[in-house]
This record gives structure tokens, sequence and C-alpha cells, in this order.
């Protein structure tokens, strides 16, 4: 919901570089608000600062941070956090690409994708009107080539681009299944020999490609000379450095510089996830929360220890055995006597706060999720792409909304 006076059409041309430049500006002023987590700071730099803010939202309950966290813009919070949110709104506004209608799928084209999925590559695939109509679409990081069946007309051709060997072979038996003619290849995408896959006659597609994967494509893409491409990126968090590095000139002139902390912010969106899943992740972190409690005062050292993701049959133990256990794996001294009951509260109590406090960071994960994007747009646009930019669905269909359509004359 874009702030009051706020252009939220989809940006094109110019419009992308005036929009990257005032939210570089924005998330670099307030980097020291967003990127320290409060997960791991037991007070964080900025409380200081903002005394009241800080004081109000460690008084408010989990079950407040919950309901507040996909729309931490519309809280009533003490100052700064109404301006930030403000901004926050007015930065990160971009209107829905308009669709058209498709054509009727193929029977049973939808069978073994699931039902969100599924919607997902519907609303991709209705947003995708080029100039000229595609030839040859080539499906990248394809799985099992879902996508590409959906979007394969008479006349054109299909190539699926997969690393799994195991979703190559389904997807070729389900593409001959529907008597569709499509080329399944095995393919490291990030791998040397990939470049010779891409030609000026495709157009590629990606609907939530990770991180390198959909920052290859747009390289590749553009040196192969491909006319048009679509992309839906995700996981921007998952590259193979410790830090972000840009690829357009704007991007590379920016003094904000992202470590991998700093990139899964916006990965921190979720859609409702059902009450088993809930219960699990919240008793998971208040013991991870209560643990590091522990863990500073056995080290004597007031700082974050990090620790191993845990498989979800720990939470089959004891609190005091789940302690102990994970004690042994940091090769922490003997835990000794404690109060048990009162270290698992102090965790809960914690999980409180830290879920309310990230409630500031999450007014900027909407604004970095649009930088990273616009990064991007602006390599395409600097490579002679024209460039529309907005998104696809609605976010309880998937936070990562964000669709780039390039398309060179």
């Amino acid at each position: 919901m874009p702030a009051k006076g706020v252009d939220s059409h989809v940006l094109t041309g110019e419009a992308l570089l005036a929009r990257f430049t005032a939210l570089d500006a924005f998330l670099t002023t307030h980097q020291a608000l967003w990127k320290p987590r409060p997960f791991t700071h037991l007070q964080l730099p900025w409380e200081a600062s903002y005394p009241e803010l800080a004081l109000w939202l460690r008084g408010r309950s989990l079950e407040a941070a919950e309901h507040a966290h996909n729309h931490p813009a519309l809280l009533e919070a003490p100052e700064p956090f109404a301006s930030l949110a403000a901004l926050s709104l007015e930065l990160s506004a971009v209107g829905e690409l308009p669709a058209h209608a498709l054509e009727a799928a193929g029977h049973r084209l939808n069978v073994d994708v699931p039902g969100r999925k599924w919607q997902q590559i519907e609303a991709f695939a209705s947003r995708l009107e080029f100039s000229e109509a595609p030839k040859h679409w080539l499906d990248w990081c394809s799985g099992k080539g879902h996508l590409g069946r959906r979007l394969l007309q008479a006349g054109q051709q299909l190539t699926c681009l997969e690393y799994d060997p195991a979703l190559v072979t389904s997807g070729q038996a389900l593409s001959q299944r529907h008597h569709l003619h499509a080329l399944h290849v095995e393919q490291d995408v990030l791998a040397v020999g990939a470049a010779a896959l891409l030609n000026a006659n495709h157009t590629p597609v990606a609907l939530h490609a990770c991180g390198d994967l959909h920052v290859r494509l747009i390289q590749l893409a553009s040196a192969a000379g491909c006319k048009q491409l679509a992309i839906a990126p995700c996981c921007y968090n998952r590259i193979s450095l410790t830090e972000y590095q840009p690829i357009s000139s704007s991007a590379k002139r920016s003094n904000l510089h992202l470590s991998l902390d700093d990139l899964a912010l916006p990965m921190s969106e979720t859609v409702t996830a059902g009450a088993r899943v809930r219960r699990q992740r919240d008793t998971s972190m208040a013991r991870r929360l209560a643990f590091d409690l522990l863990q500073r005062q056995l080290r004597g050292v007031d700082e974050y220890l990090p620790t191993p993701s845990l498989p979800a049959v720990w939470l089959d133990k004891s609190f005091a055995d789940y302690c102990h256990h994970l004690a042994a794996l940091k090769e922490l001294s003997t835990i000794g006597a404690q109060d048990w009951a009162a270290v698992e509260a102090a965790g809960w109590q914690r999980l409180a706060e830290v879920r309310n406090l990230e409630l500031l960071r999450g007014l900027f994960r909407r604004p970095l999720e649009l930088w990273l994007v616009l990064d991007s747009a602006l390599f395409l646009y600097e490579n002679g792409y024209a460039i529309r930019l907005g998104t696809f669905c609605e976010t309880p269909l998937t936070p990562r909304n964000f669709l780039l359509l390039a398309e060179r004359s």
C-alpha cells in the first residue's frame, strides 16, 4: 500500500535510476538501524538514540509482533518509526505489471505441481508481453520445466536448463507425456560451459532463480544478445562470496556494502505458515536465545556464539538436555546446576523482544529488495535494454513478486 501521493507505476527508463538513487540514500543513511540483528545483540546500538521506541517495542508480546510482521509500516509506534515507515512505503511502491489472458493450459499440465507454485506460474506467465512473440523459450534453473511447458505455444521451441539430473529426467518424461517438444539439458548454469547454451534467439525466463543464478542469467543473456528476458529474483543471500558484488555502474558507485546477513533481510518476510510449523519455529528460536543467554554467562563473554542448524528432533529433548548437548557441541565447560525453567522462560521473553525489535528492520526489507532488483534492472538498461519493473502477483501468493522484463529493439 503506497504512501499518499506516491507514483506506484511500473518502473521504466529514467525512473529506474531516480528510484535507485533515492533508495540508496535511504538505506545508506539508516544502516545503523537495520544492519545490527536483534537476534545476536542483547542491546542494539540505536536504542540509546531512540529509548522511547526501544522501550515500546520491548514491551510488546510475541503475538503482537507476529501480527505486525508482514506489514510493519502500518504499526503506530513512536518516532522515528512512523517517519521511516512512510518513507519505506513511498520508496518501495511499484505498480503491478498488466496481465493478459492466457490460452487455456493443456490437459493435466498442472499435475505434479503444488497449488501455490502453479498459481505463481500462471501469474508470471500472464505478465509476459513482448513486442515480438518469443520463438524459443529458455527455462533457466527449470526444475522439472513446469514454467517452460506452460509458456510453450505452437510454433515455439523450449529448452530447459537444470542442474539436478533427477529433475532433468522427470522433466523430460513429463514433456513427453504431454507430447510437447522440449529439450531438457543437465547443466550447472554457473559453469563456464553455460554461456554456449544461450543465443540471440532465446527468450530466457527464470521464476525464483536464487542469488548468483539470476545474476548469472542477466550477464549471459546480455552478452549473448538475447532480445528479451523475464526474471523474478529470489534468495539474494545465496551467493558464493561473503559480500554482494553489484553489477550496474550505479550500484558499483554506492557506499552500501552488503553482507550475507544483510542480503537475508528481504527473505525474512514469509507467507503465513501453519500453526504447527510456527510453534516449532518459535520453540527452536526461543531455545537458541535461551542458550545464548546461558553461554554468555558460562564463557564470561558478552557476545553471540553462532550455533549450527539443528534437526527438528532436538526439540523433542528436554530443555536441559538440549542445552547440555548444545554446550557439548560447542565444547563449553560443564553447565552446572541451573534453574532450567527460568532460563527457558528468559528465552521466550527474549524471543518476544527480538521479534518486536525486528519490526524496525522490517521497514527496510522491501526497500533493500528493490535496491537489489534495480541493480539488475540498471545493468540491463546500461546494456541497451528497455526495462519494465513491476509486480506479477499479490504478496500472499509469494513475497518475492518483483518481475523484471527486459527487451532490446
